[in-house]
């Protein structure tokens, strides 16, 4: 009988993982299901760049996916599942999934499960705006901003809220785009007060240049229509309102009785299995993973891809009784894109503390183009670089599912 291996969400750490386990596992022992609402890859680190008005390639996962076995579906070894997850049962070892474009109710069985949903905007609850703001951590927000930018005249007033890397990337990327527009950046500190004094310097002379105009230490604590409030009663007029304070993640996982933070994220070992749930692996946002000098990793891509090749690689060799695995997850640098024709990257130390080196200018939009490339072509490429040999399943290393628990369709 093969083994099952379920993978939720197609991001950068859902199709890294499934990839990964595909070129590392022999296909007549594993099936590997991915599950994600879209048929193509979306690249997240690139869509403030959607919603400014640039048309980005295609990624269709049949083609990234080519080469990876000799499975049947979208490639080898890995079948595509158009649908969305409303439901995880970690004790019936099931996955529930929506039709796309339709009613109809599936539920998936898995001997181990990657679950890889990620993350979305977090409103925090703000009044007015889930009504009234607009997001760029998902391709749908992206293209309705993208279309009310479009619908914008001169002069008009638009918002960034939030002063971290989404926000500097979204803001500068507006205001470059459209230079007819009033940009206007409002954050809860300092201008990158995070950057060292080199970094700082730069992005205040781009946010300059570029005409932006920066509210520091400002707290926005209602968004109207036309308008957003802070914390001291002022109102800044906006035409369209951009939210980029956070991300929350998916609340699957706290609706099941997998092991989670506050926060709502799956808490892992290192090599990203949950600590409640050994048939259960999560990667990227979704989960809690401590890093280096044991703090927890960040959501981000550069915490994200290193977990799923850390997961991957783990479950293949606890499958196929081979040493399992244990690198640490460190950090190198922050790539802030500034425009298509500026952009910054900060290096941090191993535990993402800032040292004062810096890239500026066009060199560091260069590189960030370049690492955002990288991130794409490293999801068609998971093994890239290293001796990459399937092995024969040998051991199942999960409980044997509950009664009751084959796949089975509902209306």
């Amino acid at each position: 009988m093969q083994h099952s291996i379920v993978v939720l969400g197609a991001g950068y750490t859902g199709a890294v993982a499934a990839g990964r386990l595909a070129r590392r596992l022999h296909s007549e022992d594993v099936t590997i299901t991915l599950v994600n609402p879209e048929p193509d890859f979306v690249e997240r680190v690139r869509l403030h760049q959607l919603a400014a008005g640039q048309d980005l390639a295609p990624r269709p996962f049949s083609e990234m996916f080519a080469g990876a076995g000799t499975g049947a579906g979208t490639g080898a070894g890995v079948e595509l599942k158009l649908a969305r997850v409303t439901a995880v049962d970690v004790d019936r070892k099931t996955v529930t999934v929506a039709a796309v474009d339709g009613p109809a109710r599936e539920e998936l069985a898995y001997d181990t499960l990657v679950y890889a949903l990620g993350s979305g905007w977090n409103d925090e609850g703000v009044p007015g705006t889930a009504d009234h703001a607009h997001e760029v951590s998902s391709r749908p927000g992206a293209l309705r901003l993208r279309e009310r930018l479009a619908a914008l005249g001169a002069g008009r007033a638009v918002v960034v809220v939030g002063g971290g890397l989404t926000g500097l990337e979204a803001a500068t990327e507006i205001a470059e785009a459209r230079p007819d527009l009033d940009v206007a950046l409002v954050t809860s500190g300092a201008l990158g007060d995070w950057l060292s004094e080199r970094g700082r310097a730069h992005l205040r002379k781009v946010v300059d240049e570029l005409g932006i105009t920066v509210h520091e230490d400002t707290a926005v604590t209602a968004v109207r229509a036309d308008c957003v409030t802070t914390a001291d009663g002022t109102t800044i007029p906006a035409e369209v309102t951009v939210w980029t304070t956070g991300f929350a993640v998916h609340p699957i996982a706290r609706a099941s009785t997998l092991e989670v933070t506050d926060r709502g994220q799956i808490v892992v070992d290192s090599t990203m299995r949950s600590v409640s749930h050994p048939d259960v692996y999560a990667v990227g946002d979704a989960a809690m993973a401590i890093g280096p000098a044991g703090k927890p990793l960040r959501m981000s891509c550069a915490s994200g891809v290193p977990m799923a090749w850390q997961a991957a690689d783990a479950l293949a060799a606890r499958l196929t009784g081979t040493k399992v695995p244990r690198v640490t997850i460190r950090y190198f640098q922050q790539c802030i894109s500034l425009g298509r024709k500026e952009g910054l990257v900060q290096f941090v130390t191993a535990d993402d503390r800032t040292v004062s080196r810096a890239l500026t200018g066009r060199v560091a939009a260069l590189y960030k183009e370049l690492i955002c490339r990288g991130a794409a072509w490293g999801v068609a490429n998971p093994t890239a670089g290293i001796p990459s040999r399937r092995r024969r399943v040998v051991r199942q290393e999960t409980r044997s599912r509950p009664e009751g628990a084959e796949a089975t369709a509902a209306a």
